[in-house]
């Protein structure tokens, strides 16, 4: 199941890669065993997507950007979020201590041009994430309930995705909750999905225009749309 739409934020960063509406690419595949079958059906996903497009305008892609499309190759490197740290601390980059646990953009830089350097590819994720920075409905390890089943996808040292495995067990996902704060009242039409059953399933949510950026080596995410929304822009 996939959805192409609209997706609308209200983000105050003023960045080169952040906007308040921007067009999304949401997927959930149901009957997986791990986050790892996302992260296959993903691989496989923009392989073909760039393998189409430099098909079609290779050309003119070259032409009018300059840019000559490199079809990834699968699968794509896959990082722990405790190895990159690792990596990380061993290259000398320092992250901010707000961001424990997270990743700023110049941790995302710095990974991607390691994997760069080490295996010559331009995509990398960083999976299992502590549960202090994910939602509460992703779903932890069952060896380490610390960590999730979840995932974001590095392109050229940017972020273009976020996924996971769903927790789909209805009284583990209620205790989840609970334990991150929340009443089960208000969310409650969102439970009863899952109260008689549901089959493990995971997704990711992907920004088609960060995507573009990568594809054709833009440097401003303002340049990859037709028309720019931000904080300070509503109009046109």
């Amino acid at each position: 199941m996939f959805e192409i739409g609209p997706v609308f934020r209200a983000d105050p960063s003023f960045t080169s890669r952040h906007m308040t509406e921007f067009t999304g690419l949401d997927m959930e595949m149901s009957w997986i065993d791990t986050h790892q079958d996302v992260l296959d059906f993903t691989d496989g996903l923009l392989q073909y997507a760039y393998q189409h497009v430099k098909d079609i305008y290779d050309a003119e892609i070259k032409k009018v950007f300059g840019v000559d499309i490199q079809v990834p190759t699968v699968p794509f490197p896959r990082l722990t979020m405790a190895e990159t740290y690792a990596i990380l601390k061993k290259a000398g980059y320092k992250l901010p201590p707000e961001r424990k646990g997270d990743l700023d953009p110049g941790g995302e830089r710095a990974i991607a041009e390691y994997i760069k350097k080490e295996h010559g590819h331009d995509f990398v994720y960083i999976i299992d994430w502590p549960i202090s920075v994910r939602p509460f409905y992703h779903m932890r390890h069952p060896d380490d309930p610390e960590i999730t089943r979840s995932f974001d996808l590095i392109a050229g040292g940017l972020e273009i995705a976020t996924g996971a495995q769903r927790e789909h067990r209805y009284e583990v996902l209620k205790a989840q909750a609970q334990e991150s704060g929340l009443g089960l009242e208000p969310i409650q039409y969102y439970l009863d999905f899952f109260r008689y059953g549901c089959p493990p399933h995971g997704g990711f949510g992907m920004g088609l225009s960060r995507l573009m950026m990568v594809l054709l080596n833009i440097k401003n995410i303002r340049e990859s749309v037709y028309l720019f929304r931000g904080p300070n822009r509503l109009l046109p």
